[in-house]
């Protein structure tokens, strides 16, 4: 039997030492807050810690400043539909994520040349609600590096192997004791 191996995305919206101490090297952080201005000497601070203890960073939302400040990359939510970062000059390994809900969504995160896209939401069911078919009719239909979110625990995670996602994403799943 094959163990399979996941990519792990943790969104914070606050430098919580407490939280992300714990993680292993391999889960990523996206911080994400759009409730507050963004404190540059903060997430300065959190880069160093991640970088330091071997976490990939990424800043939500804001191009300029994740390459400004060298985070290893930038997440655009589904609700960025700008193109204007594509102007910008990006590092070697700089990496676009993006999330989406819908087919429409994922073309607009293709022209921003986002490399892996949250498609939203298997399991959690909302208005966005895709379910475990529809979830694997679209990452099949398409040629990209696809992460679930939505709804996710310790249960329903061995059911991501029937898909042909390379990780998954969330925020409770990693503050409750997980993978």
């Amino acid at each position: 039997m094959h163990k399979f191996k996941f990519n792990k995305y943790y969104f914070i919206n606050d430098y919580n030492i407490n939280l992300i101490s714990n993680l292993d090297k391999f889960t990523n952080i996206i911080y994400r807050n759009y409730d507050q201005k963004i404190n540059i000497k903060k997430i300065s601070i959190l880069r160093n810690f991640c970088k330091k203890k071997g976490n990939k960073i990424f800043l939500a939302n804001n191009v300029k400043l994740a390459i400004r400040l060298g985070f290893n990359g930038v997440y655009l939510p589904s609700f960025n539909k700008s193109y204007r970062h594509l102007s910008f000059k990006f590092k070697k390994n700089f990496l676009i994520i993006g999330s989406a809900h819908s087919q429409k969504e994922i073309e607009i995160k293709k022209k921003q040349c986002a490399k892996i896209i949250f498609l939203s939401s298997i399991f959690k069911k909302n208005k966005n609600y895709l379910g475990l078919n529809r979830f694997k009719l679209v990452t099949n239909s398409n040629d990209l590096k696809f992460v679930a979110l939505g709804g996710l625990n310790n249960e329903n995670l061995k059911k991501l192997k029937l898909t042909n996602v390379t990780g998954y994403a969330g925020i409770s799943i990693f503050k409750k004791k997980g993978p």
